[in-house]
């Protein structure tokens, strides 16, 4: 065998270090993750929370006034700021997983089980706009998809005489089919008339609201008998969610529908020839339609899962834990908030689970900081704004935290 036919060897080079090489990579994976979305997002998080905590020692009665002699004795103003920020956030830990103050095990944990029973529609809503994200469409019309599959879900809730394992499911599924119809409507006229899908779901929402309206004031769709108020008579046993962890606490089976989503949704986006569609169309249309994608049918598929996975999450306000029956208000606002959870967790799956997660939390711990540390629960509001501002101004999040500009893709 001559040199020329002798095999090369796979070791590195004499002169390659392997340390270095390592070394190399990693810097190289640090970099790839100081410059993502990801980084970005937390980093955002941790902004609003500070900036929160500014606010929260500002209105601090404590606080102002120990301001007035802060240069005679500095210690005390500083003392009463930790103890202002370090009271409301405590307390919201309390409300939102784990509640030291109480003996008995089981309700200690049950403020996480409460996170967890706020998240489960969120999760859902930002599955829903999330997924009209990825096909450069913005879904807004979460409301009205809310509403209009809370609806139908709840006229088969009640008006419906079926044995529990027919019956619940029954009423899921027609809630989800109402909420893509809803969806695939705005889907349908963006593909065939180029409608903007923002306009469109914008006054799909007043629609759908008016039509459940309508529907609260005829007895024989959702109105109580007898009632003068526009809301229906609750659900009946058999078409109720059921307990996860027993009648104790309230949560139910809508947080494990929200889990089996975030699966489906990541399965659909990555690993099916549907997901590969929706990325491309989002990517580039025009691309896409020069490769043979239709990609007016895809808006109009991607909107009707979209609808159906925010009419998932009517369906889990209505047929809850005791519910109360259908109303009006039945959206509680998730259908904008999704917008906000879908923006932080970057409209990937398991993101919009994490994000799903923190705003559940933010929701259970706002009201125990309000009871307990009299701050108002409005508060979480404008730290899920602040959130909302700093992801949408990642070049001045970046700025702030020093992080390398993300590389173009």
């Amino acid at each position: 065998m001559t040199d020329t036919e002798k095999p090369q060897s796979d070791k590195p080079a004499p002169d390659v270090d392997p340390h270095d090489a390592r070394a190399e990579r990693s810097r190289s994976l640090l970099r790839e993750i100081a410059s993502g979305d990801a980084l970005a997002g937390v980093l955002a998080v941790l902004l609003a929370i500070f900036v929160g905590s500014v606010m929260i020692a500002a209105i601090d009665e404590g606080v102002r006034e120990t301001a007035g002699y802060l240069t005679a004795r500095p210690s005390d103003f500083f003392t009463a700021v930790w103890e202002a920020i370090s009271g409301a956030y405590s307390a919201m830990f309390r409300g939102a997983i784990f509640n030291y103050n109480l003996t008995e095990p089981a309700q200690q944990w049950r403020p996480l089980t409460e996170t967890l029973k706020f998240a489960g529609p969120l999760i859902l809503g930002g599955l829903g706009v999330g997924l009209a994200f990825r096909a450069s469409l913005f879904n807004i019309g979460g409301r009205g998809q809310m509403l209009v599959a809370g609806g139908a879900a709840g006229w088969v809730g009640f008006q419906v005489d079926l044995p529990m394992v027919v019956h619940l499911p029954l009423a899921v599924l027609v809630g989800m089919a109402a909420g893509a119809l809803w969806g695939g409507l705005a889907g349908l006229l963006k593909a065939r008339t180029g409608a903007h899908e923002v306009i469109v779901t914008i006054m799909l929402n007043y629609v759908g609201y008016y039509l459940l309206f309508w529907a609260l004031t005829k007895e024989w769709l959702l109105k109580t008998p007898g009632s003068v108020n526009p809301k229906s008579p609750p659900m009946k046993d058999s078409a109720v969610l059921p307990d996860v962890l027993g009648e104790r606490f309230n949560l139910h089976f809508g947080f494990v529908l929200a889990l089996l989503a975030v699966g489906v949704a990541w399965w659909l986006l990555n690993r099916s020839t549907l997901g590969y569609r929706i990325r491309a169309v989002g990517e580039n249309p025009h691309a896409a339609r020069a490769s043979g994608i239709n990609v007016g049918r895809t808006y109009t598929v991607v909107m009707m899962i979209a609808g159906s996975l925010l009419g998932l999450a009517g369906v889990n306000q209505v047929l809850g834990t005791v519910p109360s029956g259908v109303s009006l208000d039945l959206d509680a606002g998730i259908g904008f908030d999704a917008i906000t959870v879908a923006l932080l967790g970057r409209s990937r799956p398991l993101g919009i689970l994490a994000a799903g997660l923190l705003f559940g939390a933010f929701k259970a711990g706002g009201f125990t900081m309000q009871t307990s540390e009299n701050i108002s629960v409005d508060l979480v509001l404008v730290v899920q704004s602040l959130i909302v501002l700093f992801l949408a101004a990642p070049p001045l999040v970046r700025a702030i935290f020093r992080l390398p500009a993300q590389e173009a893709k």
